[in-house]
């Protein structure tokens, strides 16, 4: 088992940047990949960034590329996800996952979610 716990969601307003947090704790964390994702109100849940095991590659979807970066920590046992240029639209409830696979289609472990809110 994974455990996951994200941090760092709160209200901000639009261009302010963010930094989310995610520890793991329970199997060896750097045995997976990482990924964060993102449900809006009436939306599903999306992929927003992954990072494979080493922190070598990342992936980005369309709408946060360029504004966010994700990485990781294995020594600490943390994935990170940095926000800048937060729009209104990147209102969302963040979610951790963790993969034993590469590219996160079918996430092992969830943490609870963090809510994100942008004010315009």
């Amino acid at each position: 088992q994974v455990q996951l716990v994200e941090s760092g969601g709160k209200l901000v307003q639009t261009g302010d940047s963010l930094r989310l947090a995610c520890a793991a704790s329970g199997r060896t964390f750097s045995n997976y990949a990482m990924g964060w994702f993102r449900q809006a109100p009436g939306k599903e849940r999306e992929l927003v960034a992954r990072i494979n095991w080493s922190g070598s590659s990342t992936y980005y979807a369309n709408s946060v590329k360029g504004r966010f970066t994700i990485s990781r920590d294995n020594a600490k046992n943390t994935v990170y996800l940095q926000m800048s240029s937060l729009k209104p639209e990147d209102t969302a409830v963040y979610y951790c996952a963790a993969d034993i696979g590469p590219f996160l289609t079918s996430p092992d472990y969830w943490g609870q979610g963090t809510q994100v809110t942008v004010s315009s």
